[in-house]
């Protein structure tokens, strides 16, 4: 007898359930709301249930456990908010906005989910990893050092 066991099998198993698992679940799709979102390269391991959305006309839409975004009069967010902040256990909601939104609307977004007490993550699609920092000009690097 060999006091050996080997493993050949046990990486076949781990393989097959690998695929399993692969062919039968479900892939989340992103809502059908056409948001560009601005690029960021931090990511956060919260995934709030509730989201807001805001396009570049300014429409503002809501949805709630993965459902379907409905739209959301901007008199009726701060309702929402206290909504979401009395039933939702997690507290947090994630803001999708695009990029030709400006600032001052996001940071009023923000105020009011604060004043209600949740914590708003601001969401983001990954920059890409081909970006290249511009390169600096000699000549303005010249006069800087003198």
């Amino acid at each position: 007898m060999m006091s050996m066991f080997s493993m050949a099998s046990m990486t076949d198993v781990i393989f097959l359930l690998l695929i399993f698992f692969m062919v039968t679940s479900t892939f989340v799709f992103p809502s059908a709301l056409e948001v560009n979102l601005p690029q960021s390269s931090e990511q956060s391991a919260i995934k709030p249930g509730t989201r807001v959305f805001i396009d570049k006309e300014y429409n503002i839409y809501a949805s709630v456990d993965e459902s379907e975004p409905k739209p959301l009069p901007a008199d009726q967010l701060m309702g929402f908010l206290k909504l979401v902040q009395q039933n939702s256990p997690e507290k947090f909601v994630a803001l999708y906005a695009d990029e030709e939104v400006p600032y001052g609307k996001i940071v009023d977004i923000l105020d009011k989910g604060s004043r209600c007490g949740l914590k708003i993550v601001l969401a983001t699609k990954p920059a890409s990893s081909t970006y290249a920092a511009p390169e600096p000009d000699e000549a303005a690097a010249e006069e800087a050092l003198q």
